[in-house]
């Protein structure tokens, strides 16, 4: 018994390492590999326990090295499904920063390690406040060991649905971010119309820089003013997660 839940503790260890591997804000920079290492030991020994027997003492070193390998890229596909919401935000960010004219250089994000645009720093915050209000760490981990069942270890597979599943849902990815930046999209729209009609109107008039102030002001009141809109957008594609996740187990042990 105490083998096999050793062999348990290991297998879901590599899983849950992966995963946090790209897990969003665990795999913040502020968070430091020790600290990973440990979290996936944690989340190890609460895991262990409840999926079935695995005995890796019949194996042979190769099969056993094939295994390993396959929980850890299980665990690093289920954490980049899993990041996807905040890769939407960065794209949000960039079409916000790009149609309100706010030319300023990228600043650092810290949650993600990488340049990023300010609104798209500032929605990866409000992302990862509702992240916790709504307790998905919580339910992210009920996820993770729900999928045991749907793709037991050394059973998860390639196939030609998991890499359209994939494509899929990189293609909602741009989705979500059209959707976010939707208020801003329709104003730049409104307002490039209105300029248009302007220009035509006082041909002596140099309406593109006249627009440079109005499109960032407005630009910047709209987004202040939406900004509820789209919490509301990204509360929705976060508690789609444990679903999300439940869905690429089924199509890797299918």
């Amino acid at each position: 018994m105490n083998e096999a839940l050793l062999s348990n503790w290991w297998m879901v260890f590599l899983r849950a390492g992966g995963l946090l591997t790209l897990f969003p804000v665990f795999s913040a920079p502020v968070v430091t590999p020790r600290l990973r290492v440990a979290l996936a030991a944690l989340v190890a020994f609460l895991l262990a326990p409840a999926i079935p027997d695995v005995v890796i003492t019949h194996w042979k070193l190769p099969d056993l090295a094939v295994i390993m390998a396959q929980e850890i890229l299980v665990g690093l596909l289920l954490g980049f499904v899993c990041r996807m919401v905040f890769f939407a935000l960065e794209i949000a960010g960039s079409i916000i920063t790009a149609e309100i004219g706010l030319s300023l250089p990228p600043s650092f994000n810290p949650l993600t390690a990488s340049q990023a645009t300010i609104p798209g720093v500032l929605l990866n915050y409000l992302a990862t406040v509702i992240w916790l209000c709504l307790d998905m760490h919580h339910w992210l981990l009920v996820g993770v060991h729900r999928t045991y069942a749907l793709v037991p270890v050394g059973a998860a597979h390639l196939s030609e649905t998991l890499i359209r599943s994939v494509l899929a849902w990189i293609g909602w990815l741009f989705l979500a971010a059209m959707q976010i930046a939707a208020p801003v999209l329709a104003l730049s729209f409104l307002l490039s119309l209105v300029f248009s009609v302007l220009g035509r109107a006082v041909p002596q008039m140099n309406v593109f820089s006249s627009s440079f102030a109005i499109r960032i002001l407005a630009g910047l009141l709209v987004f202040a003013a939406a900004i509820q809109v789209m919490g509301l957008h990204i509360m929705n594609h976060l508690r789609r997660l444990p679903e999300d996740l439940l869905r690429i187990a089924q199509v890797l042990g299918s």
